[in-house]
């Protein structure tokens, strides 16, 4: 092998390492930041009237941090998704789209709900990003079934947030 395949193939491989934690990273970045400037969320949270099945707040940073490192690895995976045809890469090009879009409903959901606390606001975010997310999930699944697996919990869990969501803008 000569040396400028070489170097061609650890440039590659570099940069797909760089991509790999940058994209990985991202998610976590944004809902590290959210937290920060809702830092009294989970003091606030037990303070509400709780819906049943209403789980404890020290459970939500938990849950939040591994749905953020699968939506980043999902969101490499599709990154890194090579497109056969035209309808392929306009598929990749949505999926990105809508998955950049959810994100920033995501981040600002917080805001809405803890920061400005209000509840029926933060309730059609939450509805419009769960829709972003069914759409990213369809995508994602054709064009890596991985990545369509990684997004299935974070649907899941934003689905029980819209049950809570709702629930605390009806109690309180």
């Amino acid at each position: 092998m000569s040396n400028s395949v070489r170097e061609s193939i650890g440039a590659h491989m570099g940069h797909n390492y760089v991509a790999m934690f940058g994209l990985t990273a991202l998610p976590l970045v944004v809902g590290g930041i959210s937290s920060y400037l809702t830092s009294d969320a989970m003091i606030q949270f037990d303070s509400f009237r709780q819906p049943p099945l209403s789980p404890p707040a020290w459970l939500f940073p938990v849950v939040w941090t591994a749905l953020y490192l699968l939506m980043g690895a999902a969101s490499y995976l599709l990154f890194r998704y090579v497109p056969t045809n035209g309808t392929e890469a306009t598929m990749r090009h949505a999926a990105l789209i809508i998955y950049g879009a959810q994100l920033a409903i995501n981040f600002a959901w917080s805001l809405v709900f803890f920061g400005a606390e209000a509840h029926w606001a933060a309730f059609v975010l939450l509805m419009l990003m769960w829709v972003m997310i069914i759409a990213l999930v369809i995508l994602s699944f054709r064009m890596s079934k991985a990545a369509g697996w990684m997004l299935v919990p974070y649907l899941a869990w934003t689905t029980f947030a819209a049950y809570l969501n709702l629930m605390i803008a009806i109690l309180n």
